[in-house]
Order: structure tokens, then C-alpha cells, then sequence
């Protein structure tokens, strides 16, 4: 492992600064926030403004905001982002730390279709597969991805009248009822499956979302019920979360929180 640029670390922590407040800064700024010396400031905004990776503000003399090379280097970035392939990266990341089975999953009209997964190490465990597509509404995944339609969308995929089909006993069959259930998951920010895909399973899930901030997929943690608990759920809750909002990290969401 080779040792760390100074230089080159202070100019990124610059261009870094600029993800904040307004979007603009200057120089006696950047010495304020950094804790640098000002001749060590000015040659380096004198460095990324010759490089057009910050440039003036019109009508603001001092004060520089982000040029066009960052805005290049992130779209081509985008250009080879892979959900599939960057959702199986952080699902083995998490399925490591919990060691159950982990999917992610895309909405496509009323279905969920998984697009990565890697399974628990335990003998007992959920059976699936990459590329499985199973009814939204009995899944973890699914309602989550539903959770974060718009009312109008939901409706014209499941109106009042619809016929909901039934995986398990436990399976929700009534639109009125899905729709509880999804407000309910909008307001906490994770959805719970209890046994309503597979008898012998549970899950919770996690919404993914992409640079825009638009919800594009779930990850999901399936478990036996033989090592599911009340206790679990919860451990289980923030470690989907935790994955998800890494995982939308890769895609280039940037949390406020």
C-alpha cells in the first residue's frame, strides 16, 4: 500500500467542501473550513481552476463554484455503473455479516424480479434465484418497491376491485389492506415479510436508490422461522437498511442525513 498524497488529499477535501451549503465558496472559506494555510489554498484553487474542476461565479468575484470535469467524471461513472452486478457486491457484503440468504430486486408492473442474491452458509435456508419473479405484494422487496410509487401509479396497478393472489395463508388479497400495509412502510422506511411468500420465511427489505434520489430497487434479508425472532427482526431491520443505503451509495445517491 503506497502512502498518501498530501497534496493531492487536500485538494480532494476541497473539492468535497463544494457538496455543501450553497454549492459556492472562497478562498478565506476554504482556509476557515480546512484549517489550511492560505498560500497553500490559493495555489491549490488556483490548481483546480486552471483544470476546470472549479470555476468563478458570475457577478460573485472570490467565490467558485464546481466546474465541468467533476460533472464528466460522474456521468461517465454512471455510464458503467451495473445495478445487478454492484447490488451482488453489497448483497455478499451483508449476507457475510448476517450469514442469511440476501436479494435484490426490481419492480417490474405488479411483480418483483430478483436481479442479484447470495445465500446463507446455513443447511436450512430460503430456496431462490437470480431472475425469479414473484407477486410484489407478498414479498418484502416488493412492497417496499411499492411503497415508493406515487397514489396514481399504485392505483391503476392495483385498483379497488383487483384480485390479489395468494402465496400463503398469510399473503395480503385485498388492495385496502396492501395500501394500509404500504403507508405504513413509507412512514418507517422498511418493509417486514411475514410469511407471506414462503411458509417457512420471513424477511424485512430496504429501499435503493439511485443519484436522483428515485427508490430503483430493494434488498431484501430472508430468514428460516426457526431463527427468526422479535430481536432479529430488529438486528435484521438496520443491517438491510445499512446495505441499502450503501448500495445507493454505489449508484451515487447522496444521503442528507
Amino acid at each position: 500500500m503506497g502512502r498518501l498524497v498530501p497534496a493531492v488529499t487536500r485538494a480532494l477535501d476541497i473539492l468535497e467542501l463544494f457538496l455543501d451549503g450553497d454549492g459556492t465558496l472562497s478562498a478565506p472559506d476554504i482556509v476557515r473550513k480546512l484549517q489550511l494555510p492560505r498560500t497553500t489554498v490559493h495555489e491549490l484553487v488556483t490548481t483546480l481552476a486552471a483544470r476546470k474542476y472549479i470555476v468563478p461565479v458570475p457577478g460573485q468575484p472570490g467565490r467558485y463554484r464546481l466546474g465541468v470535469r467533476p460533472y464528466q467524471l460522474g456521468a461517465r461513472y454512471a455510464e458503467q455503473l451495473d445495478l445487478a452486478a454492484e447490488g451482488q457486491q453489497v448483497a455478499r457484503s451483508v449476507a457475510e455479516t448476517c450469514d442469511e440468504t440476501v436479494h435484490v430486486a426490481i419492480l417490474e408492473d405488479t411483480d418483483v424480479i430478483y436481479i442479484a442474491k447470495v445465500d446463507s452458509t446455513h443447511a436450512v435456508r430460503m430456496v431462490s434465484a437470480a431472475g425469479r419473479r414473484l407477486p410484489a405484494h407478498c414479498t418484502s422487496v416488493g412492497k417496499m418497491l411499492l411503497a415508493s410509487l406515487p397514489e396514481h401509479e399504485l392505483a391503476a396497478r392495483f385498483p379497488d376491485d383487483a384480485e390479489l393472489v395468494a402465496m400463503t395463508p398469510n399473503s395480503i388479497t385485498d388492495p385496502a389492506a396492501l395500501r394500509e400495509t404500504l403507508a405504513e412502510i413509507r412512514e418507517r422506511g422498511i418493509a417486514v415479510e411475514n410469511r407471506e411468500s414462503n411458509p417457512d420465511v420471513s424477511c424485512v427489505a430496504a429501499p435503493v436508490r439511485d443519484r436522483a434520489g428515485q427508490v430503483v430497487a430493494a434488498l431484501s434479508i430472508s430468514v428460516p422461522m426457526i431463527r427468526w425472532s422479535e430481536d432479529r427482526r430488529a438486528e435484521l431491520e438496520q443491517l438491510a437498511a445499512k446495505g441499502a443505503a450503501e448500495l445507493s451509495e454505489h449508484l451515487g445517491h447522496r444521503s442528507l442525513a
